[in-house]
């Protein structure tokens, strides 16, 4: 990376900026979630050295900034990971999963708190720029981690009959986009009682139905048919049949 960026090095490489590379990085990071998606651990790997690289091309510039280097980023990891694991390397008990995060969250708050003060929001540090689905998990999970939740899945499926009825009850474009909000965020909780993330569970959803429907298409063009010549009833059996093969 210190060559691609050197005088002798690439020029393209050489002219990226922090700006330029916040695209890439998304990019890389949905290649990847990709293969993990299908579990597809040839590709995997190579996409995970694709995000890596951009880990390495980012410390590059930072490193030519004067601010840090590669080193001090895995320095920093190291010692973050030892800190908010003392029940690995210190003499905490956290025997469950649940207990594990618990005892993550107390260090991660108490590292926090020792760096902003005692008044910083359990919710700070969500990026704003997470799509809303992941958004909305993150945001109901750290509250639910202080107790702010339902206590049981029924309770939420109340909430969300609730916040249908307002839905349906809206009179502008303005109150049902609001109200729809509030459903969705609702649902996300409904996901997250299950163990669900719903960023993922949609976004699987939408790869089935890509499928399918490419699937519809190669039988329509197989008839030598357009569109409009098929009524919907056709169109269906023809779906239904796809989703049992």
């Amino acid at each position: 990376m210190y060559t691609l960026r050197s005088e002798h090095g690439c020029a393209w490489d050489r002219a990226q900026t922090i700006r330029d590379l916040k695209q890439y990085l998304l990019e890389e990071t949905y290649e990847l979630l990709q293969t993990l998606d299908h579990e597809d651990a040839e590709n995997m790997a190579e996409e995970l050295g694709d995000l890596l690289f951009q880990i390495v091309f980012l410390s590059q510039v930072m490193q030519e900034r004067g601010a840090f280097t590669l080193l001090e980023v895995l320095d920093r990891l190291c010692d973050k990971m030892i800190s908010r694991h003392p029940h690995v390397f210190g003499s905490v008990q956290a025997p469950s999963p649940e207990q594990a995060l618990a005892s993550w969250e107390t260090m991660k708050n108490w590292e926090k708190a020792a760096k902003e003060g005692s008044g910083r929001s359990v919710l700070k540090g969500i990026p704003a720029g997470l799509p809303a689905l992941l958004q909305a998990h993150m945001i109901s999970s750290k509250v639910a981690r202080i107790g702010f939740d339902w206590q049981q899945e029924e309770d939420v499926w109340e909430k969300f009959r609730e916040e249908m009825k307002e839905f349906l009850q809206a009179e502008s474009r303005e109150q049902k986009e609001e109200e729809f909000g509030d459903l969705l965020f609702t649902f996300v909780n409904v996901a997250r009682k299950h163990q669900i993330n719903a960023e993922d569970a949609l976004r699987l959803a939408n790869a089935k139905f890509t499928k399918r429907f490419a699937a519809l298409e190669k039988e329509v063009h197989s008839q030598n048919k357009d569109w409009k010549e098929l009524t919907l009833q056709e169109l269906d059996e023809i779906w239904e049949q796809i989703k049992k093969d």
